[in-house]
């Protein structure tokens, strides 16, 4: 008869790949006959176009998908650039180290969060505007510009790069050994080739195809960001999938046919965006083969490497006043335009807030510590299956892995509602932390797989000859020699858990209230200094995980130091 650990290791990966298929393609499911007409319990009982026809005379509608369009491509290319750019000339150099030790605190920054610091610093009356006035502006008032929510969605780009720079870095260093990326760069140096010209010539080529599903992953989020979009985003129109939020809200039930519509129109923009990338990439590769054959050794190296030095700097520029922003005005009573500083500060606007905090927090906790206890529970399992049967997990089921971050969360969220309604499950706690351990479990695989992957075998050797069976071999020696990664990868999936919107909002109905529902549904209107508290709150969940990863192997494993060491 199987152990327990063995049928453990048998279910795991299929119970992770049905959380990740299942809810998504029941969500789609869910979405589409809506959006021909088909709800019976709003009374649609024949199929029909006429949701379309109002859909495409919705005022606006071409501006909303061409936002949505533009600002998919727009920040999956910025961001794609700045990684590369980065990793080109800065490769085994001690800023290399010192950005990659900052990795994992920026990645738990929630987009929102970030969303709303970059408001308070770019906005007219922001910091930024106050640091330079007036002795450089000459501005006594805050200058009448629309930004953020400019019509262009620079703001809006601006706001997902800064968030999307650091997810693609992290996917980049998991990459660089799978592709012997340093072999390849000492092998082109070798031949005089120049930092940057031989990271672009003889590592990028076979870096990129492992970065391919992490970047149609990008263009997908952008393209369909909801918490984001209401921040930073234009309001008049908005984004498509702000849109399709506001008509699923609306309190004309019969909005919502309009509604699956829209989710659906999303969906083919996003597909389209993904599209235009797919057929940019065969055309790159196209127009780069000469130059990557030409021989040249050095390809406007200085130029480039400076390049990719200001915008890493803007980037985390731009995420250190966005903090400072927030704590300024967290603590501020009356603060005049162009006063640089609240005078004085005060601690009133925490203490007003502390009545109505506690549920928020509480919920976000709960809701984020079983998402992501269930995400690890999977993700172990599926990777000790893979390394018992050392058999690695196949590109299908590679795919199964990105296809939450794939599909736009608007689209098959929104479905998923339709369904909830009609099999009558009600709106709780428990749907929303199975709704959020979908994003999470992506993130926790990408966190723990190379650590999992490349623990050294001759430990589980030696343990079997010494009579352990794989359960103990299991809970006695890979698991505390992957504490620190298996808790890394913990304090990823609970802020990824923390800065969950869309799923909290649709799947709780509104009756579930966290942390992030209270910062964007406040940084939409609310007062600046009530908003800057939450998100600082927002801020502080993770940045405790991340506290308590990095304690615990300290204070649990003082006496074997070895088992400190990241795998």
């Amino acid at each position: 008869m199987p152990s327990g650990h063995a049928v453990g290791v048998r279910l795991a990966p299929w119970l992770a790949i049905a959380l990740l298929s299942l809810p998504v393609a029941s969500g789609l499911a869910g979405v589409i006959a809506p959006a021909f007409g088909w709800l019976p319990a709003l009374g649609g009982n024949a199929l029909t176009l006429v949701h379309w026809q109002a859909l495409l005379q919705a005022p606006g509608l071409g501006r909303m998908v061409q936002l949505s369009y533009v600002t998919g491509l727009a920040s999956a290319l910025l961001s794609l650039s700045i990684v590369v750019l980065f990793l080109g000339a800065f490769m085994h150099t001690r800023l290399f180290t010192a950005v990659r030790r900052l990795l994992s605190p920026l990645l738990a920054v929630p987009h929102a969060a970030a969303a709303i610091g970059l408001a308070f610093l770019l906005a007219p009356s922001g910091l930024l505007s106050r640091s330079l006035s007036p002795w450089l502006t000459g501005w006594q008032y805050p200058p009448d510009i629309l930004f953020p929510g400019d019509p262009h969605g620079l703001a809006l780009i601006a706001g997902l790069v800064i968030k999307e720079v650091p997810f693609l870095l992290l996917m980049s260093l998991a990459a660089l050994p799978q592709c012997q990326a340093s072999e390849r760069l000492c092998m082109a140096r070798a031949l005089g080739y120049g930092p940057l010209s031989a990271f672009l010539k003889a590592v990028l080529p076979g870096l990129y195809p492992l970065l391919r599903l992490p970047i149609y992953a990008v263009i997908a989020f952008a393209s369909s960001t909801v918490d984001v979009a209401l921040i930073l985003g234009p309001t008049t129109p908005p984004t498509l999938s702000v849109a399709v939020l506001r008509w699923l809200n609306d309190p004309d039930l019969t909005m919502r046919f309009m509604a699956s519509a829209g989710a659906l129109l999303q969906l083919v923009v996003t597909l389209a965006a993904l599209a235009s990338w797919w057929l940019a990439e065969r055309l790159v590769r196209q127009l780069m083969r000469g130059w990557l054959e030409n021989g040249r050794r050095r390809s406007g190296d200085m130029l480039l490497g400076g390049v990719a030095l200001s915008a890493v700097s803007l980037s985390v520029l731009l995420i250190l006043g966005s903090l400072i922003g927030l704590i300024l005005w967290s603590l501020a009573a009356y603060w005049p335009f162009p006063q640089a500083l609240p005078q004085p500060p005060t601690l009133r606007n925490w203490m007003g807030a502390a009545a109505g905090l506690g549920d928020p927090l509480f919920q976000a906790a709960v809701i984020g510590l079983a998402a992501t206890a269930l995400s690890i529970v999977l993700v172990v399992g599926a990777l000790e299956a893979e390394t018992l049967h050392e058999r690695p997990i196949r590109p299908g089921a590679q795919l199964i892995l990105y296809l939450p971050l794939l599909v736009p969360p608007v689209a098959f969220l929104f479905g998923l509602v339709m369904m909830q309604v009609q099999l009558g499950v009600a709106p709780g706690l428990s749907v929303v932390i199975l709704g959020h351990a979908i994003f999470v479990l992506p993130y926790v695989f990408l966190s723990l797989a190379e650590s999992y992957r490349r623990l050294d075998p001759r430990w589980a050797h030696l343990a079997r000859s010494l009579g352990a069976g794989p359960a103990r071999v299991f809970w006695r020696m890979r698991l505390p020699m992957l504490s620190v990664p298996l808790l890394t990868a913990a304090a990823v999936g609970f802020a990824v858990s923390i800065g969950q919107y869309l799923p909290t909002l649709l799947l709780g109905a509104g009756r579930i209230s966290t942390i992030t529902t209270e910062a964007v549904s406040l940084a939409s209107g609310g007062d600046r200094r009530l908003t800057a508290v939450y998100a600082l709150w927002q801020l502080a969940l993770p940045a405790l995980g991340f506290a308590l990863a990095l304690g615990l192997p300290r204070l649990l494993f003082r006496r074997r130091s070895g088992l400190l060491t990241p795998v």
